[in-house]
């Protein structure tokens, strides 16, 4: 019995003996160690990030429209002129600008019922009389859309910093009021008016700051925000044309008509007493006569 029960000692007294157990526990506790830090060095690194991605969703709300979203202007958007193809336009109305030269400002004016007027914008045709699109000159929205006896169809299109553009003798309008429009959308077609009737298909064109009205040419291919830096032009003196209407034209026409009308009374009494002088003095020639 003895014997049996030693045998199991002897055993594992001689599995510690042997020379390569002690490295080997000691292999494996080190190889559980610097598993156990390897570890903790991972959770570790992966606590700040987690606390990024936390910040960044306190201070930040994505939108499943960003992709799409768009301003309405850009203040490096270039104004472009209205019509698809530049190299065809003709400009056959300037702006009429007191510094321009006389044959400029000779072509700035427009004639209607026997008076000239000065454009505060630029009226465009295509070769032949053509119609053609009209584009929008900037991004923006439309604010108005009406139809003037005078000045034909008409679109005006507000902008960022009180810019305005206005399209006026239009043909078949593609917008209405409140609608967001991008630079280059087609709004209209050109068309006629009583105002340029001389011009025959056409497009009145206009750039306004504040109310301030700029001569168009001198912004075409340039960026919005020179209009910032450029003073206001001097239009103190200058008509504005988008005010005309044809009930001021034909108060006008009114006003001449009137005049007209005292003139020939005034005349037509001037007659009559001229006849009555006249029959007063036979009357007395032929009393003399008589006696």
């Amino acid at each position: 019995m003895k014997e049996e029960n030693k045998a199991p000692k002897k055993g594992a007294n001689s599995i510690f003996r042997k020379k390569w157990f002690f490295p080997a526990v000691y292999l494996t506790i080190a190889a559980l160690l610097l598993a156990v830090v390897v570890w903790y060095q991972n959770l570790d690194n992966q606590l700040p990030s987690a606390g990024d991605d936390q910040e960044l969703s306190d201070n930040y709300t994505p939108s499943p429209h960003d992709q799409d979203a768009e301003p309405v202007m850009d203040s490096s958007e270039v104004i472009k002129m209205p019509v698809a193809d530049q190299e065809q336009a003709e400009i056959v109305t300037k702006f009429f600008d007191y510094d321009a030269s006389a044959e400029d400002q000779e072509s700035a004016l427009i004639l209607s019922n026997n008076r000239y007027y000065q454009s505060t914008g630029v009226d465009i045709v295509y070769p032949n009389g053509e119609a053609f699109d009209v584009l929008a000159s900037l991004s923006g929205t439309v604010t108005e859309v009406k139809e003037d006896p005078l000045l034909g169809n008409v679109v005006i299109l507000s902008h960022e910093n009180g810019v305005s553009t206005y399209y006026a003798s239009l043909g078949e309008i593609s917008v209405q009021a409140g609608d967001e429009v991008k630079q280059g959308d087609v709004i209209a077609t050109a068309g006629e008016n009583i105002f340029g009737k001389n011009n025959g298909t056409h497009l009145h064109f206009e750039i306004r700051k504040d109310e301030e009205v700029f001569n168009p040419e001198e912004f075409f291919n340039q960026p919005v925000s020179k209009l910032e830096s450029v003073e206001s032009e001097d239009v103190s003196e200058e008509q504005d044309t988008s005010s005309i209407t044809s009930e001021e034209v034909n108060s006008e026409n009114a006003d001449e008509e009137t005049n007209d009308e005292d003139s020939t009374e005034e005349t037509t009494e001037e007659t009559d007493e001229t006849t009555e002088d006249s029959s007063e003095d036979s009357e007395e020639t032929s009393t003399d006569s008589e006696e």
